[in-house]
């Protein structure tokens, strides 16, 4: 057994010992073939056991969390899981749930969404995300496996929810071709009934996808969005929500530092990784698939405690130590993500990446210069 070390700079764990937020995929296929997706096994017809799902609800009693563990189904799609099968793998987390241990959320694409669907949600208190892109041809990315647009078939699962009484998240990819359209966006989200807040995500390099965003139109994307927010827009971000979140915690003296957070993903065979759910399925010539073990034989709470071991979760520990010693801008983001390091670089020892740079680096320096403008480029 190895621990997680620490960051030498502030003495204080670099990875926490205990999970907030628990990946489940109870299958591997997807109706969509997105260009941009990174799922390798998306096209194969896989389904959770419910083995794996009891598996998965005795690691969350094994930790014993004083707070309750976020349990997130997701990719594949994971509605084209058969509808009573999904309902068997809720089983095992259901005194979890009832106790307040845990809760449930979804990410869906919201293509196959009905009232079957809503009512489960509604039955065991889900929280709902759907993926969808913004207006029209903004989704041109979005895909079926016959290459049709999708659009209208997500638009008819937003509005099942909305029938159901079921508000949700949404998380949109922005693509050099949409990062331009921001008012659009933004109008769209602000609009769309049902939607509490939306997520932008910046299109990644992952698994070889496109060439990367620019980091001066990432740059303008999130000051226009900082700008409209201080014009009174009333849409909720969540990248938004969170800088003001650790903004407020710094002013109101609390730490300035937590934990890189791991993100436990299981598989449906039950192979776990630790770090980032966009490992799952992948293999590595230097780090081989990114396993730590097998929820059948292991406790996640036991793979935790074994992580230091890991070659992988070593080197990512070390890279982070990097980050603290030389970014400016490490209190707030905690070092990038383990899988934008492996798929920019091809190792989980490089510091700073394009994701830092868009997703990060340019909304703090957006919101800075909005607040002081003569500042600038300082």
């Amino acid at each position: 057994m190895k621990d997680l070390g620490v960051v030498r700079r502030l003495h204080q764990p670099a990875i926490a010992g205990s999970f907030h937020t628990l990946v489940v995929q109870p299958t591997t296929f997807c109706n969509l073939n997105c260009t941009y997706c990174y799922l390798q096994e998306r096209g194969q017809r896989r389904l959770m056991s419910q083995a794996v799902a009891t598996a998965c609800a005795g690691s969350i009693a094994a930790q014993g969390s004083s707070y309750p563990v976020d349990v997130v189904w997701h990719g594949g799609e994971p509605t084209t899981t058969p509808i009573e099968r999904f309902r068997e793998l809720l089983m095992p987390f259901e005194d979890l749930r009832r106790a307040g241990s845990m809760r449930h959320e979804i990410q869906t694409n919201a293509t196959l969404l009905d009232s079957r669907w809503c009512d489960l949600f509604a039955e065991y208190e889900f929280d709902v995300g759907v993926s969808i892109d913004g207006p029209g041809l903004n989704n041109v990315n979005r895909l079926d496996w016959a290459g049709t647009r999708t659009f209208d078939r997500t638009m008819r699962g937003v509005d099942a929810l909305v029938r159901s009484g079921l508000s949700f998240t949404a998380i949109c990819v922005v693509t050099p071709e949409s990062v331009e359209h921001v008012d659009e966006l933004a109008e769209f989200f602000t609009n769309l009934a049902g939607c509490v807040s939306v997520g932008f995500n910046l299109e990644e390099q992952e698994g070889g996808n496109r060439p990367p965003m620019s980091e001066e139109a990432a740059y303008r994307f999130w000051r226009r969005l900082v700008q409209r927010r201080l014009d009174g827009s009333p849409l909720r971000v969540r990248d938004l929500d969170r800088l003001a979140d650790y903004i407020g915690a710094g002013r109101d003296g609390s730490p300035g530092h937590a934990p890189y957070e791991p993100i436990p993903t299981v598989s449906c065979e039950g192979d776990t990784v630790l770090l980032s759910p966009e490992l799952l399925g992948v293999r590595s010539a230097d780090y081989g698939d990114f396993i730590a073990g097998n929820v059948l034989q292991t406790s996640i709470p036991e793979m935790l405690a074994d992580a230091g071991s890991l070659r992988y979760v070593a080197e990512f520990i070390d890279a982070l130590n990097g980050c603290a010693d030389t970014c400016g801008f490490f209190d707030y983001c905690k070092g990038a993500q383990a899988g934008n390091r492996y798929f920019e670089h091809g190792t989980l020892t490089a510091t700073e990446t394009n994701y830092c740079r868009t997703t990060r680096q340019a909304l703090v320096r957006a919101a800075a210069d909005q607040f002081h403008p003569e500042e600038k480029g300082r």
